[in-house]
Formats: structure tokens, sequence, C-alpha cells
């Protein structure tokens, strides 16, 4: 009777990893932090109704981009573990909501406002500054701790 060879060592988490890993918290917060900066400059320099179209168009961004993070990671458990009960129903719907409520808001602010409608337009490419700070923080730590 032989015995079998003991498995291999899990693989242990590095540093860099856990860095790497941490990249959607860090940009929600950027997101929170330019939205909330950018919204006080649009007020400042625009006026309080293109800041008010700005913050809605912002924070209509940070729902829209944790609703895809979370619907990405659901459809990646879902396709590496066949088993899961999560149907793929909730995903399409939660798509199909996210777009429906940043139109709904469109519409309003358009038909209310051309100044907070440009405003909310800015506010929705917020995500973008966002992962502009991301990519580069993680290139500022790249070169400093040499990952």
């Amino acid at each position: 009777m032989t015995s079998s060879p003991p498995p291999p060592p899990a693989p242990t988490e590095t540093s860099a990893d856990r860095f790497f890993s941490a990249a959607i918290p860090r940009m929600l917060r950027f997101l929170l932090i330019l939205g909330a900066a950018f919204t006080l400059c649009a007020a400042w320099r625009f006026g309080w109704i293109a800041g008010l179209g700005f913050a809605a168009g912002a924070l209509i961004a940070y729902l829209s981009f944790r609703s895809l993070n979370k619907a990405v990671q659901s459809l990646a458990s879902r396709i590496v573990d066949a088993k899961q009960s999560d149907r793929g129903f909730s995903l399409v719907n939660d798509f199909f909501l996210r777009y429906l409520l940043a139109g709904i808001v469109a519409y309003v602010i358009f038909t209310s406002s051309s100044q907070a409608f440009r405003g909310f337009l800015f506010g929705l490419c917020t995500p973008v500054a966002a992962m502009v700070m991301e990519a580069g923080f993680e290139a500022w730590s790249a070169l400093r701790r040499g990952y």
C-alpha cells in the first residue's frame, strides 16, 4: 500500500496581489471623492443648478459602476461554478434597470434645465477620472515598490 504524496502547498497571496485586488474599491472611493470635489467646483464656477446636475450624474455613475462591478463578479462566479443558484435573468434585469434609471434622470434634467443637463453629462464621465487616478496610483506604486 503506497501513500500518495502530499498536495502542493497553496500559493500564498503576495502584497502585489493584495494591492491589485483592491483596485475596484479604490476606484469607488476615488469616484466619491472626485464627484464631491467636482460638484463643488461646478457649483462655484457654473452655478448651483449645474452643480446639482453634476452631482446627479456623478451619483448615477457611482451606482452604475458598483452595479456593473457586481454583475461582472456574479457572471464570472457563475461561469466558474455552474451549480450556482444565481439566475441570469437578474443579471440582465440589473443591466437594463441601470440604464433605465440613467435615462429617466437624464430626461427629467434635460426637460428642466440645459445647464443642469450639461452638468449631468459631465458627471456621468466621473468614472473616467477615477480610472485615470487609479492608473496613476498603480503606476506610482509600481515604480515605488517594484511590482
